[in-house]
């Protein structure tokens, strides 16, 4: 959620600006910096998001092949006994 509104806040407060600033254009230091500061919280929370995604996906990974291991085979650990 912070990497879209990091993301939204950028695109619609500074539209025009780059976060790199070059020395052929000239660019309003503080739309510039402030540009930058978004775009480096965007990254942070890209981040953070692409690695706990991968971390939870290991983890239910894990759990799945726990699971598959402990029941028996032919039968579902959801289904009644007779």
């Amino acid at each position: 959620m912070l990497f879209a509104i990091a993301f939204a806040a950028e695109r619609l407060l500074f539209p025009d600006i780059l976060p790199i600033v070059f020395a052929n254009e000239a660019q309003p230091s503080r739309a510039a910096l402030t540009a930058l500061a978004l775009r480096a919280i965007e990254l942070t929370a890209a981040w953070i998001a692409i690695m706990s995604l991968s971390i939870m996906t290991g983890a239910w990974v894990k759990d799945r092949l726990r699971r598959s291991r402990r029941a028996p085979s032919g039968s579902s650990p959801a289904s009644p006994a007779d």
